[in-house]
């Protein structure tokens, strides 16, 4: 009987997953989608939601405050300038959830993994993707028949 645990323990030690936490959560919030496997995006969905829950006050008071805990978790301040001025006003109104996990219909290769697609939920990842095909498309087409 295991008492007193608290969170997953994902087959690694303390260190590795203080820093697994740290690089997720950075890299959701910079590319805002991330696929991973479902074990780790239920154990961390946690953390990146308390990070936008950090950053979507709009309190002057502690502003400052909330920036240096965000700082002193995420190491990246790149990561949190995006946190604070984009992602956290664009959650201001909602009062949770603002990830969603999606299930792919295939598996990881090496060992069987479940694969899913970690994202937030009021992103625009997959307009920016098509937009920029798009505009790569008639610039071929323009240089082709130019």
């Amino acid at each position: 009987m295991m008492h007193n645990v608290a969170g997953k323990s994902l087959q690694r030690n303390s260190a590795h997953r203080a820093a697994l936490r740290k690089n997720f959560t950075v890299s959701l919030i910079k590319h805002e989608r991330v696929v991973t496997t479902l074990a780790k995006a239920k154990a961390l969905r946690p953390f990146v939601e308390k990070m936008i829950t950090l950053a979507r006050s709009s309190d002057g008071k502690t502003k400052l405050h909330r920036i240096r805990r965000a700082i002193s978790f995420l190491q990246d301040k790149a990561a949190v300038r995006k946190l604070f001025e984009v992602i956290g006003p664009r959650f201001a109104n909602r009062q949770g959830g603002y990830t969603r996990i999606l299930r792919m219909a295939d598996y990881r290769i090496g060992d069987g993994g479940t694969k899913v697609v970690f994202e937030l939920v009021e992103n625009n990842v997959l307009e920016q993707k098509i937009k920029a095909k798009e505009a790569a498309a008639t610039k071929d087409a323009e240089a082709a028949g130019v």
